[in-house]
């Protein structure tokens, strides 16, 4: 199948990564039940291994390029949901949040990585330095990733602390998520992708 729409790709290349983006994503939903106090409002633990999708978005793109990394995002969509899915109701959580929050999670993936994928690949394409892009999306598309999903997942939602409140935690998120990003996540990210080119020269 993937022969056929993308002739010439290195199929167990593009599977691996689906399966990276599709773990990333299941970890993070699994680990937002598990949560602690940010100037009086609850940050979920996620919001430290979802800036890991940034830094894969980019990887991706610098490994396949533009178009194969487009397949690679619209082939973990529907994974990324149905994975979101199984972990939330794995945690105990109803059906009906579990359907949401595996909906909204899906949707800020897909939205925030094909901004990368399409936005941000001006900057990898222009700019030598490695660190341009990936930052710039970091702080971007955690931006917009994280309102959507808090957006689609806990809008006039049955909890009535969230459904009044999303946007506080979504920001809260957002500053915790970009820090980390910025801080932690970027300068590793940075180690590997040398690590990655020296390997590739070496060839």
């Amino acid at each position: 199948m993937l022969d056929r729409f993308l002739p010439g790709v290195d199929r167990a290349l593009v599977l691996k990564l689906v399966a990276f983006h599709t773990f990333v994503i299941a970890i993070s939903n699994w680990l937002v039940q598990y949560k602690f106090g940010f100037f009086g409002h609850p940050i979920a633990v996620s919001a430290f291994t979802f800036p890991l999708v940034v830094v894969a978005t980019d990887l991706t793109v610098r490994m396949v390029g533009k178009t194969t990394g487009r397949a690679v995002v619209a082939l973990s969509f529907i994974p990324a949901i149905v994975a979101s899915i199984l972990v939330v109701l794995a945690s105990g959580a109803p059906s009906s949040v579990a359907l949401r929050i595996g909906f909204g999670s899906g949707l800020a993936y897909f939205i925030g990585t094909l901004l990368d994928v399409y936005v941000f690949q001006y900057f990898r394409e222009r700019y030598n330095s490695w660190w341009i892009a990936p930052t710039l999306s970091s702080i971007v598309t955690t931006i917009v990733d994280t309102y959507t999903f808090f957006g689609t997942a806990f809008y006039k939602s049955a909890n009535a602390f969230m459904a009044a409140n999303w946007h506080i935690v979504a920001t809260n998120h957002i500053i915790i998520k970009v820090l980390v990003g910025l801080l932690v996540i970027i300068p590793a990210y940075g180690v590997l992708l040398n690590y990655i080119q020296k390997k590739l020269d070496a060839k």
